[in-house]
């Protein structure tokens, strides 16, 4: 009897710990087979060593990028394959940021209940929300010249134009390929922001500063810390406030300010906007931005006014824009439609997650009406952004080692029916406004009145 009874736990233990094996292995299938399904010994989703299920569309369902068992087949139009390589990716999977490396599991079609199984075994369609007209725009207002452009609906947080320059034709690449061209810029890199940092010192004194709408300095184009440490504008501004200065971009200014705020403030502050903050695109991650918070002098005032160590990602200013146009919460960031549904435009209807509030509601509506006061007395108005409600900043980052600045151009649309806001960098390229603001007026043209 005592043997039986023996037994009878030794079964019953290893029933236990044949349950507990199969609950170990569901939760692994539930949190890793994605991992295990896109391994590139699985000849069902691999041919060659290559991707060979799965396709790419934009917004409009047009063909990005379809991965066959002989290779992978572009969009007909070269200007929208390079325009779009950094999503697409190239045929030796060099980028980072290209598909057959973020949405793996997607494109394969993988699911927790059906693994990769599909009736066609061609894996699945992934829609995008980019719109590919407007990135061939991007490319070719870019004009070969190295930098980046990002546009998102700061509504409903869908990227709908994400370029980075240099690039090539994946479906013919050049025999040299150009430096740097696998680095997608929007995502990936960082930059001193210049004059457009401006907006983070403004809204610090803002909501820190009683006297922040009437503090003036008299702007003598120079002022000197001593030890030859100086900080310098183009020309002398005279009498300004903070509406005037941000118009005119003072750096006498600014630097002022940045002291009056000081290096704390300034730091919490970079912290609200999310400028040294990395953010998840749908599995792309936002290069974090870096600062250094000099306790005063020469340093703190440029730190302020945009350069000595300030590295900011171009996407994450792009996300403060939104933020500013929104009323002082931005909207997350997406590239991936909700459902895959195609529509002739981004569904206005989402379910986008919003970051924590950036600035206050009435800062927000003040920096607007200042950014619209730049673009209406200082960038050209009317006639250099016919018919759009712009508000921007521009910005020229001085780069040891270039012959010329970088070229920032930030800003929104101030239109309920066309909530984008923007991002423009072009290197070694000259002033922001100048170069940074004709690249976005060709890109906001084209959203707006659709035109490629």
């Amino acid at each position: 009897m005592r043997k039986v009874e023996r037994r009878a736990l030794l079964c019953v233990l290893l029933g236990l710990i044949l349950l507990g094996g199969l609950c170990y292995f569901i939760y692994e299938d539930w949190h890793e087979g994605g991992t295990w399904a896109v391994y590139e010994g699985n000849r069902d989703v691999y041919a060659d060593g290559d991707l060979a299920k799965g396709a790419l569309y934009d917004n409009c369902g047009n063909l990005l990028m379809r991965n066959t068992a002989d290779g992978m087949i572009y969009n007909d139009d070269a200007d929208v394959r390079a325009a779009c390589m950094h999503i697409t990716g190239d045929k030796d999977n060099n980028i980072a940021t290209g598909a057959n490396r973020i949405f793996l599991d997607r494109l394969i079609g993988f699911d927790f209940i059906n693994g990769i199984y599909s009736l066609n075994n061609d894996g699945e369609d992934v829609y995008l929300t980019l719109d590919s007209d407007i990135c061939a725009t991007a490319y070719r207002a870019l004009a070969g010249r190295k930098g980046t452009v990002g546009v998102y609906n700061y509504e409903t947080g869908e990227l709908v134009c994400m370029v980075s320059s240099p690039t090539y034709d994946p479906q013919d690449p050049p025999y040299t390929i150009p430096e740097g061209a696998y680095i997608n810029r929007l995502i990936s890199a960082a930059y001193a922001p210049g004059s457009t940092f401006k907006l983070v010192t403004a809204a610090a004194s803002i909501e820190t500063q009683s006297d922040a709408y009437s503090y003036e300095i008299d702007c003598t184009g120079s002022i000197d810390y001593g030890h030859g440490d100086e900080v310098t504008d183009l020309s002398v501004h005279g009498e300004v406030n903070l509406k005037k200065a941000l118009e005119v971009s003072c750096n006498c200014y600014f630097a002022k300010l940045s002291e009056k705020v000081g290096a704390d403030t300034l730091k919490e502050y970079v912290e609200k906007t999310g400028l040294d903050k990395s953010y998840d695109i749908d599995g792309m991650e936002t290069r974090a931005g870096t600062f250094d918070y000099p306790e005063g002098g020469v340093n703190l005032a440029w730190t302020g006014i945009g350069q000595y160590h300030d590295m900011v990602n171009p996407c994450s200013m792009m996300v403060y824009m939104g933020a500013i146009a929104n009323g002082g919460t931005a909207v997350m960031p997406s590239i991936i439609k909700p459902s895959n549904i195609v529509s002739e435009k981004i569904d206005e209807a989402t379910s986008a997650l919003k970051t924590k509030e950036m600035i206050e509601e009435d800062t927000a509506e003040s920096l607007t009406d200042m950014m619209r006061n730049n673009v209406e007395n200082h960038y050209g108005g009317e006639s250099a952004f016919p018919g759009l409600e712009l508000c921007a900043k521009s910005g020229t980052a001085e780069v040891e080692g270039q012959d010329n600045p970088n070229a920032w151009f930030v800003g929104f649309l101030n239109d309920d029916n066309n909530p984008y806001a923007f991002v423009v960098v072009v290197e070694n390229s000259g002033y922001g406004s100048e170069v940074g603001g004709s690249v976005a007026n060709q890109v906001l043209q084209a959203i707006v009145n659709n035109e490629e």
